[in-house]
């Protein structure tokens, strides 16, 4: 008996002869794809230019204070300019608590409306939920600020005061909760957390919208609940997005300017009050700038190379943490 063994009827591969047409890209095609990469390394390249001259001439322009004051500015805990004292720390400290606030406040809220438009709304609503969501990012910063302004201090000032009173006797929280008039770090941060709500929402959303259908599914065929499915599925899947998100919503928080000054009191100090008035480096900029001359100018600008400074790390360390929450999360799974 003898085997048959089936061969391709074409034959091994062979070399194509010397007159086939040349398939690589090349003439006026290959021309246009090498100067459309020209043009792209160029843009990127004007990124980091635009970045380097910001930080060269504000640096310029703020050295007067820089060298005058020395390391007093940098870590200095008075900021009063009347008196020569410019120690930028309780402008550093608001800056930082406000934001922190505003994104403890946001994260859940954007997240459960991440959800709620991915796993719950129906797809004929989920548009419109959608479009709302977005035209709050398109409101300009000012409009919450004054609305804060005219509209919520006074409503704040009562609701804060009602916690003060309830938490007096409580050691610790009676010195978080102290009593207020309005104006406060907390006020800055409410107003704050609904502006970076719809910016964290639509990156939470998108990422959660990458979690594959086909895992969704075999969670609830395994007999999980949605929450579970949520829980051991879309979670884990999505935590790099989503710590992206936040890191992106707190560098928006923590450059936002007109509505923070409206609301927060312009009086820089540190304590341990979130219902107290407070500052941010932001918000003195904007105040002040326009009027100040020589070393307080120089300070000034100061404050926007730290700020400048300050969000270059933060967005540094979103990177750092997303690659780390994904090397994480894919090592586990």
């Amino acid at each position: 008996m003898t085997l048959e063994l089936e061969t391709d009827p074409q034959g091994p591969a062979r070399k194509p002869p010397r007159d086939a047409p040349d398939l690589r890209v090349d003439g006026a095609g290959g021309r246009t794809d090498r100067f459309f990469r020209r043009i792209a390394l160029l843009a990127g390249l004007m990124v980091l230019l635009i970045l380097v001259l910001v930080a060269v001439v504000t640096t310029n322009k703020a050295w007067p204070a820089f060298s005058e004051l020395g390391a007093s500015y940098f870590f200095g805990t008075e900021w009063v300019p009347s008196e020569g004292k410019y120690g930028i720390v309780p402008l550093v400290f608001g800056t930082v608590l406000v934001s922190v606030l505003a994104i403890i406040v946001a994260v859940p809220i954007s997240v459960g409306i991440a959800l709620f438009v991915t796993e719950v709304v129906h797809r004929r609503a989920r548009g419109a939920v959608t479009t709302t969501i977005d035209l709050l990012a398109a409101i300009p910063s000012v409009v919450f600020g004054l609305w804060g302004f005219y509209y919520l201090i006074p409503r704040f000032q009562s609701a804060f005061n009602a916690i003060s009173d309830a938490v007096a006797g409580i050691p610790v929280l009676s010195t978080i909760f102290g009593p207020s008039t309005g104006s406060s770090y907390a006020s800055a941060a409410l107003v704050l957390a609904l502006m970076i709500t719809p910016i964290i929402t639509a990156v939470t959303r998108e990422v959660f919208m990458t979690v594959p259908e086909n895992d969704k599914a075999g969670a609830l065929a395994l007999g999980a609940t949605r929450w579970e499915m949520i829980r051991g599925v879309v979670f884990p899947h999505s935590t790099g997005g989503m710590t992206g998100a936040v890191m992106l919503g707190l560098g928006r928080a923590m450059g936002e300017t007109v509505a923070v000054a409206l609301l927060i009191g312009a009086r820089p100090d540190i304590t341990a009050n979130i219902f107290a008035v407070g500052e941010t480096m932001p918000a003195q900029i904007f105040r002040n700038l326009s009027e100040a001359d020589d070393l307080f100018r120089a300070a000034l600008i100061g404050l926007g190379v730290c700020l400048f400074i300050l969000t270059i790390l933060v967005n540094v360390s979103a990177r750092r943490m997303v690659v780390a929450v994904d090397r994480r999360v894919k090592g586990a799974a």
